[in-house]
């Protein structure tokens, strides 16, 4: 009955966090990698030149993160996000008009105001907005991102055997416009933020609002890094290489891709109960443990001989994906105070989009000079051990200033 009064009360604010998840598809790595093979066959890119391409857009996209990130210290989410909905159309039709040497720019553009703006406004937004329901107001915010990660490759897969894909971005451009009104009719009355309450539960460590300044010279943001790189990096690598894995395992693409609702129901549930958890216990007893699943995930990749097995890789993807969602989010406002949430979470954002520019890259790359995605993948686990090590460190040596404020 709680839960459900939460729900009710709440709706409109909740449901616009949704929509920006929603939207921010068209601008992040499982949408535009479905598009691959017709791109690398338009413009003849060469696994490593397409994702040399793709890490070029997507590390200029993070440089700029670091300053529009820090506007949701400045408008209101109705204004901003509209605007940038605007231009996610915008690029979605410009991806359909490419040329070659627009490309860059394109994959720029898709991902600066898809896989970061969107996605920052709507986390920015709910972590101000709800204090003591943060962990489920992320979760549930979240569920527009895992409903397009689930859907949205099979109907785009599938309408590919029929439509041309520059009209297919066509489409996702009209969606994306189609967003604005319905983002502005749920944001009537938008809700105050609490980073304008100078309440002790919004308060980070040693009780006060923490600068982007005095995080950027914190220990703890720097042990976070590889954490911070890992899943975005990595997870965008899985994704952008969905149609080379596929190829080297001899499974039909659409074989792999009819994994993806599993996978995506996974990390709800994984999302859900560990925003329950956060609203319990806090990020700095479950963040050190949560990469864990990945570590074991791209071991199960590598060694997998049938879609069938590669479900157990995905199994454990969607549960560090799923909380994932909710813990970094919170951890920023629980360790550093909301005041200035929108610059410091923009630091970390962009190091998540710049996470997203060299794994594709990476894997391009040794793809092409000879170096099996297979084993990449062995590799990643052990980045994945390396990431929670100093994680676990960080975290343990900043736990007596955070126990302070509480």
């Amino acid at each position: 009955m709680r839960e459900r009064s939460f729900l009710l009360e709440n709706a409109p604010w909740l449901a616009a966090g949704a929509l920006l998840a929603f939207m921010s598809s068209f601008g992040q790595t499982f949408f535009i990698s479905i598009f691959a093979g017709e791109i690398r066959a338009e413009f003849d890119l060469s696994h490593g030149q397409w994702g040399g391409i793709y890490s070029l857009g997507t590390t200029l996209s993070a440089a700029v993160m670091v300053w529009a990130g820090g506007l949701t210290d400045r408008f209101r989410a109705r204004v901003l996000g509209s605007f940038v909905l605007v231009l996610l159309a915008f690029a979605c039709l410009s991806m359909a008009l490419s040329t070659v040497w627009l490309l860059p720019a394109v994959i720029f553009a898709l991902r600066l105001t898809g896989q970061g703006m969107t996605v920052h406004i709507s986390a920015v937004a709910m972590a101000r907005w709800f204090v003591a329901s943060r962990g489920k107001a992320l979760s549930i915010a979240h569920l527009g991102f895992s409903v397009a990660e689930a859907f949205l490759p099979m109907i785009f897969v599938a309408l590919l055997a029929v439509w041309d894909w520059r009209l297919l971005w066509m489409l996702s451009a009209t969606v994306a416009i189609a967003g604005i009104p319905l983002l502005l009719v749920l944001l009537r009355t938008e809700r105050t933020p609490q980073s304008l309450a100078e309440s002790d539960q919004s308060l980070g460590m040693n009780a006060r609002h923490w600068t982007r300044g005095e995080t950027l010279r914190h220990r703890l943001f720097w042990f976070m890094i590889p954490a911070l790189l890992g899943p975005s990096a990595f997870n965008t690598a899985f994704f952008f290489q969905q149609v080379h894995f596929a190829e080297v395992k001899g499974w039909a693409h659409l074989d792999l891709v009819a994994l993806f609702p599993i996978y995506t129901a996974m990390s709800v549930g994984a999302m859900v109960v560990s925003g329950w958890l956060l609203d319990k216990y806090g990020t700095a007893r479950l963040m050190p443990f949560y990469q864990l699943p990945m570590v074991l995930a791209f071991a199960a990749f590598a060694y997998a001989g049938t879609p069938a097995s590669a479900l157990v890789g995905f199994l454990f993807l969607a549960l560090t994906t799923g909380v994932n969602a909710t813990l970094p989010n919170a951890f920023w406002a629980e360790f550093y105070g909301t005041a200035h949430m929108g610059s410091i979470k923009a630091m970390a954002a962009a190091v998540m989009v710049l996470g997203s520019a060299l794994g594709p890259g990476l894997t391009g790359v040794l793809i092409d000079v000879g170096i099996g995605i297979e084993t990449q993948y062995l590799w990643i686990a052990g980045y994945f051990v390396f990431a929670t090590v100093m994680m676990a460190i960080g975290i343990t040596q900043a736990r007596a200033a955070f126990t302070a404020a509480a």
